[in-house]
């Protein structure tokens, strides 16, 4: 009879404290709506193969998660859920040939692009990409690794890589390339290595596919002084050869051309200092007007 007691009892002594027939058995915490709502989008998702309602699903699980206190509580379960009902509901507009709408949908969960979870960003960069629409996750993805808060997590470096080769270099944005590169969070010193290969193979397939690529770069985005000196040339050319005519010709013609000048004169500001010289070049050909038309030289043949 000792034997078996002891035998008996053996099984209850992993739990650490004996139990009274008299104590309720515990019971597993009912899941939270959102989690039980998680579960049946992917079962449409996957299963059903119901797009639609699998991300109608998804929305109203959000919804859920907005009105329930609980998970103010539970903070990384939240979290977890918030993560699943988007890989969810990206996938669900990827199959319903809704992609472009995948970005907006997940930052109106998710309105400060910086506090995206990495496996959700990683999911957008890779659709958009695929779909040859790098562009749209361009400000998203640098926004993200620009902030230090992101930094420290364990996917940052894969982010950074998946950025660079997936977004940066596609669209010939080397130069940002390469002071991503240069961040020492962002890259190892191998993986830098690889990633200046990346980026000098990217630049020279873009030379061969454009040869005048990088002088085009350079030509559209001309120095502004230099075009300033420029357009200062012209209009003193014109200015020096309307003079010239003005000069050439009778006097009416010449006062004609004078009250024109004027008239042009109001339509700039003359309250402006860069107006001075034009006043000053516009009072010089009426003081000339003047001594011509005065001068002795030219009433004698209007007398006769």
């Amino acid at each position: 009879m000792k034997s078996d007691s002891s035998s008996s009892a053996a099984p209850l002594r992993g739990l650490g404290v004996p139990l009274r027939s008299s104590e309720p058995v515990p019971a597993a915490p009912a899941p939270s709506p959102a989690v039980v709502l998680l579960e049946e989008a992917a079962d449409l998702l996957v299963v059903h193969l119901d797009f639609r309602a699998a991300l109608d699903t998804c929305e109203r699980a959000w919804q859920s998660l907005a009105l329930d206190v609980h998970n103010e509580e539970h903070g990384s379960t939240s979290s977890e859920v918030k993560c699943s009902l988007c890989v969810v509901g990206i996938q669900a507009l990827a199959e319903m040939d809704r992609w472009q709408e995948v970005l907006t949908w997940v930052l109106q969960y998710y309105p400060i692009p910086e506090k995206l979870p990495p496996k959700v960003l990683e999911l957008c960069v890779l659709l958009y990409s695929k779909m040859q629409e790098p562009g749209a996750m361009l400000d998203v993805v640098s926004a993200w690794l620009r902030d230090p808060a992101n930094q420290s997590l364990p996917e940052y470096r894969a982010l950074a890589d998946l950025h660079l080769q997936k977004v940066l270099l596609p669209l010939g944005h080397f130069l940002e390339a390469e002071e991503l590169v240069a961040d020492a969070v962002a890259f190892g010193e191998e993986q830098r290595l690889n990633a200046l290969q990346a980026i000098h193979m990217a630049r020279e397939q873009k030379k061969g596919e454009h040869p005048g690529f990088e002088e085009t770069q350079k030509a559209s985005q001309p120095d502004s002084s230099h075009k300033f000196l420029s357009l200062l040339t012209l209009l003193r050319r014109l200015w020096d050869s309307a003079v010239t005519r003005v000069f050439s010709l009778p006097f009416k013609k010449t006062l004609l051309a004078t009250l024109i000048l004027c008239f042009l004169m109001v339509r700039f500001d003359p309250a402006s200092p860069s107006f001075l010289p034009f006043l000053y070049k516009l009072a010089q050909i009426f003081h000339r007007v003047r001594e011509a038309v005065f001068s002795p030289l030219y009433r004698l043949p209007l007398q006769d």
